[in-house]
């Protein structure tokens, strides 16, 4: 979750910084590796044609090799643009406003009034006053995720987390030991290819893992279902896989457009979270970040990837070859890219089945 967003210019730079990386994760895409094995079959045939006799066996042997692994990186690179070209419209990017309210009277938590340069009035300390009373804005928390389509009444798959982000997190439970609750003010779905922004209600919480079923009114958006599968044979180990998601959430979605587009953007919105997200799905820049990788495990509770994720692909659905959803994503290993974990997709699929 990317909460309690940055400045403005942070934003920019952080976007500008982003892109850079994601042109660097690019030459290490399935593209690159074929480019590569193309070049590499190429200069051993120069090398055949030219060889010795006794040496045309080990090149051919070479050469055979790296048309074999030529053709798997192909056959893998074909499925997995079919997944993407019919399932990324329905992966969806969560705005998630939570607002804070005094426990004893349920009133909002507000900030006592804002300067002329839109901040909040400071005290002695440089701390922001702030109150029960009055008609000051109120205090907001941001937080974005994943959520992905998986039925055609616009319900949608994604992690308890995302929906309660004060679920499990220590942040939020010292402000409630000081009587302050934490309550959902706002929650908006952004679906690629859609100007549009979709109000979300939660349908029902996962008691059993970090998955919720939320629904959007999705007033005539036609987007493909992604079909769960929970059988045993549908995850198996080292197995390839495609994970979907808004991975670093805002910084990405901000990452992919030009520097000047995202800076009008970002100084337009005022920096509010909301508001750019209007600005980013108005000039249809808002898409998953997509990446592959392989199973490493598949345990009862949750399942173990390569494929690289962070902070904001929350929810996002991770993919078999067969276009199948197998787990949900839900937590990174920081400074280990190699483990990254997801839900088992029965648990969604219990979610669904206690809901029809």
């Amino acid at each position: 979750l990317n909460r309690n967003l940055a400045s403005q210019e942070e934003l920019v730079d952080r976007a500008r910084k982003l892109s850079e990386q994601m042109q660097a994760y690019a030459a290490t895409s399935a593209d690159a590796q074929k480019q590569q094995l193309q070049k590499q079959s190429a200069d051993l045939r120069a090398q055949m044609a030219q060889a010795p006799t006794d040496q045309a066996g080990v090149l051919r042997g070479k050469l055979a090799q790296t048309e074999q692994r030529l053709r798997q990186v192909e056959s893998d690179s074909a499925r997995a643009e079919s997944i993407i070209r019919t399932y990324a419209p329905s992966v969806c990017l969560v705005h998630v406003a939570i607002a804070l309210h005094d426990q004893a009277s349920g009133r909002p938590l507000r900030y006592f009034g804002l300067t002329s340069d839109g901040e909040p009035i400071n005290d002695s300390k440089g701390k922001p006053l702030i109150t029960l009373e009055g008609t000051g804005p109120e205090i907001r928390a941001e937080a974005l995720g994943t959520a992905f389509l998986v039925d055609h009444d616009g319900r949608l798959v994604t992690n308890h987390h995302v929906v309660e982000p004060w679920w499990q997190n220590e942040e939020f439970g010292d402000l409630k030991e000081q009587g302050v609750e934490p309550v959902i003010a706002e929650m908006t779905a952004y679906f690629p290819g859609s100007p549009s922004a979709y109000p979300v209600t939660t349908v029902k919480i996962s008691s059993e893992a970090d998955v919720a079923l939320v629904r959007a009114n999705l007033d005539g958006l036609k987007r493909e279902v992604l079909r769960l599968d929970g059988s045993e044979r549908a995850a198996v180990n080292g197995e390839p896989v495609v994970l979907m998601g808004y991975a670093t959430g805002l910084d990405a979605v901000l990452a992919r457009a030009d520097d000047s587009t995202v800076r009008t953007i970002v100084t337009s919105s005022n920096g509010e979270p909301g508001k750019i997200l209007e600005g980013l799905a108005q000039k249809d820049l808002i898409r998953p970040l997509i990446t592959q990788g392989h199973l490493g495990d598949v345990l009862p509770d949750k399942i173990v990837y390569d494929a690289q994720t962070t902070s904001g692909g929350s929810g996002g659905p991770v993919f078999n070859y067969e276009g199948k959803v197998i787990g949900i994503n839900y937590a990174v290993l920081q400074g280990f890219g190699g483990s990254n974990f997801g839900i088992p997709a029965e648990f969604a699929e219990r979610l669904l089945q206690a809901t029809r």
